[in-house]
Formats: structure tokens, C-alpha cells, sequence
């Protein structure tokens, strides 16, 4: 196990930067054989919009990731998090540490993307992909992304995670992402089994449909029991889906600086 985990700390940036391209190429490409919806597209100025997005999440998470050593070597030297209160097995604790960073990182944060209307202005981006497909998993305004690396960093701190355990969720969280954010059919059978526990592609194709309730549910990336014990788990037919946001003009999803100018724009309306 230390070895495993030596691994994921020292683990440099390029091999990184492979996870996320292979992760999207395996999702784009269940996309070509088992779609859910025959979009009539361009995909890849679909993709070029939303990996500009991608671009700017990277040049985000180098600098997160400068910003956040010294404070990962200040957790370990002082004993900082609720990890350091607890004595178990590194496997169990490092399991926690990924139900932990799910809950604060993914659930708490996304969940007040979708209530706080400031926050809103700048996750609507998001919604506002009208052909959602696996690079909709990249598809984040940079002010979105931000306050999501400060709730990630929060996470870091409460629960005293060493470096290693916040890489292997990492890890973990960009193959969720890009995998439930992809244009594929599953039997339903085996979506529905599985979202019990985790998030499924139909899960979260739910939360992006285009208007409430739907819009305000499923917010887990990786398990589906937080949107379960917090009440905010739905599942229906995944046909009744309509993509986008009600309140913004689909034709101009790919209509990059519209889209980064949305939060600013008071006429858009947000319902908060």
C-alpha cells in the first residue's frame, strides 16, 4: 500500500495530463458506438469551446497546486485533520479520505453553485452545453472552478489529508467526470443498479437537464448516497431529457465569449 500511494505522490504532471486525455478519448470514443442522443453537431467545435474551458481548469489546478504544497507539508508536520485523530488501516483511511473530499469538494460546493446566485452566474456555464458530451465534463468558467479548488482545499485541511490521498481522488474524481458527462446508452438495468451507490452517466445527465427540478439534483461526482441522505437523489427516463439552462439562449453555447461573460451580465436571470 505505501508503495501505491508513493506512487501517486511522486507522480509528475505529464502522466497526469495522460489520465485526463485518456479518460476523454475512452469516453468520446463509447460515444461513437453506444450514443444516448444522435446529436446533429460539429463535435469538435463542440470540443474546441469546451477544452478551452479545460485550458483554463489546468492553468487553475498548476497554480492551486503550487499555492497548496506548503500547505500539505504544514498538515503532516503539525498533525492538522480528523485523519490524525484516528488510528486505522492507510486502505481505510485513505477510503475515507475519498468519501470525505466527494462530500466537501464535490456535493457541499456544487450544491451552493446551484442555491447561492452569485455562485450560480458562474457554474450556469456549465448548464448551458446544449450537446452535453464528455468534454461537458470540462466545461467550467474559471471563477466556477476556483471556488471548487478553495472547498477542495477546505476538505484538505479539516480532514488532515496527506498529498498522496488527495492525487488517488483526484484521479478517481476525472474519471467520474468524464465518464457520467458522456453521450452514452447503458442497459438500464446496470445504470440504475449502480447509482444506488455510485453516479451513473444517467445520474447525472438528470441534473442537466434544462430546467428545475431536475436542474437542482444529483450533485455527487463519484457517490450518489450524499444526494440520497440529503434528498436530493432523482432517476427517471433519461429520454424526457432536454439539455441547456431555460433562462439562457441555447444557440450561443459554443459562443465562447458570450459564455464567459454571463456572470456578469445582470439581464440574465437567475430565480435567486
Amino acid at each position: 500500500m505505501d508503495n501505491f500511494l508513493t506512487f501517486f505522490e511522486q507522480m509528475p504532471s505529464w502522466q497526469k495530463l495522460i489520465w485526463i486525455i485518456t479518460c476523454l478519448l475512452l469516453s468520446w470514443s463509447l460515444e461513437h458506438f453506444i450514443p444516448l442522443f444522435n446529436f446533429k453537431y460539429r463535435k469538435w467545435k463542440h470540443a474546441g469551446v469546451n477544452l478551452i474551458f479545460l485550458a483554463t481548469t489546468l492553468i487553475i489546478n498548476i497554480l492551486f497546486g503550487i499555492a497548496t504544497v506548503s500547505i500539505f507539508s504544514y498538515i503532516t508536520l503539525q498533525e492538522i485533520g480528523i485523519l490524525h485523530l484516528i488510528e486505522l488501516p492507510i486502505w481505510a483511511e485513505l477510503f475515507i479520505a475519498i468519501l470525505f473530499l466527494d462530500l466537501i469538494a464535490q456535493y457541499v460546493v456544487h450544491f451552493l453553485l446551484h442555491k447561492i446566485s452569485w455562485m450560480w452566474r458562474f457554474h450556469m456555464i456549465h448548464h448551458s452545453d446544449t450537446k452535453v458530451d464528455a468534454t461537458t465534463g470540462t466545461r467550467h468558467h474559471p471563477g466556477d472552478y476556483i471556488m471548487r479548488e478553495v472547498f477542495a482545499l477546505i476538505a484538505v485541511i479539516l480532514l488532515g489529508a496527506p498529498f498522496a490521498f488527495y492525487i488517488v481522488y483526484r484521479i478517481v474524481t476525472i474519471f467520474f467526470t468524464y465518464l457520467t458527462h458522456a453521450n452514452i446508452m447503458m442497459p438500464n438495468w446496470l445504470d440504475k443498479s449502480l447509482s444506488y451507490v455510485f453516479v451513473t452517466p444517467y445520474t447525472h445527465k438528470f441534473h442537466h437537464h434544462f430546467e428545475r427540478p431536475w436542474t437542482d439534483t444529483n450533485f455527487g461526482n463519484i457517490f450518489s448516497i450524499w444526494d440520497r441522505i440529503f434528498g436530493t437523489f432523482v432517476y427517471d427516463n433519461p429520454e424526457k431529457i432536454i439539455y441547456g439552462l431555460d433562462v439562457l439562449d441555447g444557440k450561443l453555447d459554443e459562443d465562447l465569449l458570450y459564455q464567459l461573460k454571463v456572470p456578469f451580465d445582470k439581464r440574465i436571470k437567475t430565480d435567486y
